[in-house]
């Protein structure tokens, strides 16, 4: 994990990605990626709409381009390495495009004080669709804590599994490492098994099982990351699909609405 890609765009969440970005490309001894996306208006309509549209992305163009001459002036006393990229479209496809050599996207769960833009979405296409683990933040975040207490949601799926390879170099950088296993049916892989794993990679977890019992299954995993104090959670993401969560909800859906930590997830 050296490769991190940051999300660059003038919105409510900047701060706390841009915060948790440099902390674990510290955290890795890794390089930041900093993709600055420049989201193309559309309004439906005839010529005097393209023409407001035309307007509207030079008004944008120019909010980025001041926003990357801030941006570039605190990392030049940064001590982390940096490249810079510029994209102009939607959000979700730009980063995808540009994490082909990426091994960690970092965006936010949704934000609390605005819906634009639609970050729970973009974190869900990003996990569903980039081949990449996704660090999705508060928006209230201050930063990201690699050497923190960590939690790993485990139900033995393959997306499970993915996101624990995906998170090794983050795990053996962890005080401590808590392996949760929130019971509703049977497990293929027992919680066990992710323990075997990660002690072969020298990271010694513990391993706590729990029934939800009238619980849903995100809020005894929030009950869960509370009771241990985590810094970031560790989990697979919508092994149901997004059109099943969106339907009837789900782990995933609920972390990247709610969750008051940062959420390391893969698919």
């Amino acid at each position: 994990m050296k490769n991190i890609l940051l999300l660059v765009h003038d919105d409510v969440g900047q701060e706390a990605r841009l915060q948790a970005a440099l902390d674990l490309t510290r955290a890795v001894r890794g390089h930041l990626t900093c993709l600055d996306v420049t989201v193309m208006p559309v309004i439906p309509g005839n010529f005097l709409a393209a023409t407001a549209e035309a307007m509207l992305l030079a008004d944008e163009r120019e909010r980025e381009g001041a926003n990357r001459e801030r941006i570039e002036a605190r990392l030049a006393h940064e001590d982390v390495p940096w490249s810079w990229i510029e994209a102009t479209g939607p959000i979700a496809p730009s980063l995808a495009e540009a994490a082909k050599m990426a091994d960690v996207i970092v965006v936010n769960r949704q934000l609390d004080s605005t819906r634009v833009p639609d970050m729970r979405c973009i974190a869900s296409e990003l996990v569903m669709g980039s081949g990449k683990a996704v660090l999705a933040v508060p928006e209230i975040s201050s930063g990201f804590d690699a050497a923190g207490v960590a939690l790993v949601a485990w139900d033995g799926s393959k997306e499970a599994i993915k996101a624990l390879e995906a998170a090794i170099p983050l795990l053996r950088l962890a005080r401590t490492v808590t392996v949760v296993e929130i019971r509703e049916d049977s497990v293929e892989e027992p919680a066990e098994e992710a323990a075997a794993y990660l002690s072969r990679h020298g990271i010694k977890p513990v391993v706590v099982r729990r029934s939800r019992g009238v619980l849903p299954v995100a809020d005894a995993l929030y009950a869960e990351a509370r009771a241990e104090g985590a810094d970031y959670v560790v989990m697979g993401g919508f092994g149901h699909g997004r059109l099943v969560e969106a339907l009837f909800g789900g782990v995933s859906r609920s972390m990247l609405t709610e969750s008051a930590i940062p959420t390391f997830m893969a698919h």
